[in-house]
């Protein structure tokens, strides 16, 4: 009587084993490019990040030398046209 009935199935039959070490490595390819991809993604997003970060920091540097204009400058200009 066998030890463990599927390894002494798989040790008569190599085949066996060697097609789900076939799949295991194919499956480890796919979840590495998975991975890859996420990881430029990622990168993507942190980069999207960054310009948004500069485009607001440019926006308030703009602003600033308008904080010491008088109030009421700028209510009589007509843009109608």
């Amino acid at each position: 009587m066998p030890i463990h009935l599927i390894l002494s199935f798989r040790a008569l039959n190599p085949s066996i084993m060697n097609m789900s070490l076939v799949s295991a490595v194919v499956g480890a390819q796919a979840g590495m490019a998975k991975l890859t991809v996420a990881t430029q993604m990622e990168r993507m997003n942190a980069d999207k990040g960054a310009s948004i970060a500069k485009l607001i920091d440019s926006a308030q540097q703009s602003i600033k030398p308008l904080a010491n204009v008088a109030a009421n400058i700028g209510n009589g200009l007509d843009v109608s046209a």
